[in-house]
């Protein structure tokens, strides 16, 4: 349903939102990104949210071109409201996508990035991802996911626990993937997990590679 997938506050009187935890992220992120992503090309973003974390991204990395992305209209509208309040030429208007579904709204990128959509949102979306980043990346581009995940024969933090529980309070299909499982359904659409880079607060950041294409 749009709109459920909402962990940011209302800013006052126009239509961008804001995440606390994407203030939080935005510069360790920055800083992986800043290894793994390509000097230039076109980053296409996956569940955009607010808006923050492009804005942040496409400031930093001005030799990219970032196409944001959602499936729910009041981010679509807070991604947009960020993107004029910053006047930076190289974020293109958002567009409406849902990962999830076997077709989107563009045919090619040279980077796929999703930052805390894994989790919030059904694994029929997680698998769409991999779908989606296979048909649009050429061989050797990057898809990067970031996020909290499980690892099997590893002790889980409290916190992402806790955090697992609530989400599945919210929604029974929603909740912190194993990250096995994840990487073995990347395998079936021929990417290969290159680094697991452990991040701040519980989080992991994973780089696949895809392998397929022409």
């Amino acid at each position: 349903m749009p709109g459920e997938r909402r962990f940011y506050e209302q800013l006052c009187g126009d239509a961008r939102r804001s995440a606390p935890a994407a203030l939080r992220n935005r510069m360790p992120i920055a800083e992986v990104l800043g290894e793994w992503l390509p000097k230039a090309g076109l980053v296409l973003e996956i569940a955009s949210g607010t808006g923050e974390h492009v804005i942040f991204f496409a400031n930093r990395f001005p030799g990219l071109s970032w196409q944001p992305t959602d499936m729910d209209r009041g981010a679509l509208a807070s991604i947009n409201g960020w993107r004029k309040a910053s006047a930076l030429p190289n974020i293109l208007d958002p567009l409406a996508l849902d990962a999830g579904s076997d077709e989107w709204p563009i045919e090619a990128a040279d980077a796929v990035l999703s930052i805390n959509m894994v989790h919030i949102a059904p694994w029929k979306s997680a698998l769409g991802l991999l779908n989606g980043s296979a048909r649009v990346l050429k061989r050797g581009g990057p898809l990067i996911v970031y996020g909290p995940w499980l690892e099997r024969g590893k002790p889980v933090a409290a916190s992402n626990l806790e955090f697992d529980r609530q989400l599945k309070s919210r929604d029974a299909q929603w909740g912190l993937r194993t990250l096995e499982d994840f990487e073995a359904e990347a395998v079936k659409r021929y990417f290969v997990l290159e680094q697991v880079r452990p991040m701040p607060a519980n989080n992991l950041m994973l780089l696949f590679r895809f392998g397929g294409g022409d």
